[in-house]
């Protein structure tokens, strides 16, 4: 059964009308027809609530691997590294599961604008293929990020995943900027995990 967690708040700025990601980047691009039939999950999954301190932003990643090899990478919330860039190592608690509300520490590489980041697991289905996490500490520039991954298959071994995110821009930043960087990160993780849902695929296919 689907998790996500529910708020609710005084604040004006919290009344700010859900507000769809403002363009998909496609690696490589989606067809007319393909975007169609993902327009009820970007409905669905990728319309946020975004305040005007805030940017938020799609992508969309095609991979020549089956649902459910994919879906097998991105569900493990304490191996982000299998398939992110940048990231260094992670701990979990000793008694951690992969549930809803659970979290994580991440190391990031040196070279970057981010030293660690705790991150909890918001959104776990795994009927429907959707899983998102949040940002709640650590030293790093993306405040208050929060991102929706979504499973799509367009056709037998081959899926879409998209993969959407809100984050506040820094003080001295424009929206621009920070969707640059966020773009990039998210664009290089996806890209590699094409890469490794693939390569697990061959060895899984060659096994058989």
């Amino acid at each position: 059964m689907a998790e996500q967690p529910s708020s609710s708040s005084n604040d004006p700025e919290s009344t700010i009308s859900s507000t769809p990601s403002p363009s998909i980047s496609t690696l490589p691009p989606l067809t007319p027809s393909e975007l169609d039939a993902l327009r009820p999950a970007l409905t669905a999954h990728h319309t946020h609530s975004v305040l005007p301190h805030q940017c938020t932003s799609i992508l969309a990643q095609r991979i020549h691997a089956p649902r459910s090899t994919v879906w097998s990478i991105i569900r493990r919330f304490d191996q982000p590294q299998t398939y992110k860039h940048f990231i260094k190592s992670c701990s979990v608690s000793p008694d951690f599961t992969i549930s809803v509300g659970s979290t994580r520490d991440v190391t990031v590489i040196s070279g970057l604008p981010a030293a660690t980041s705790t991150e909890r697991l918001d959104i776990l289905d795994d009927a429907r293929y959707v899983f998102g996490f949040s940002i709640i500490g650590g030293e790093h520039r993306l405040s208050n990020y929060r991102s929706v991954t979504t499973v799509h298959e367009i056709e037998e071994g081959v899926v879409v995943v998209l993969e959407s995110y809100v984050v506040d821009v820094p003080e001295g930043n424009s929206v621009e900027d920070t969707r640059l960087f966020a773009d990039t990160v998210v664009k290089l993780n996806l890209q590699k995990l094409a890469a490794v849902a693939a390569a697990m695929d061959r060895v899984n296919g060659a096994g058989n």
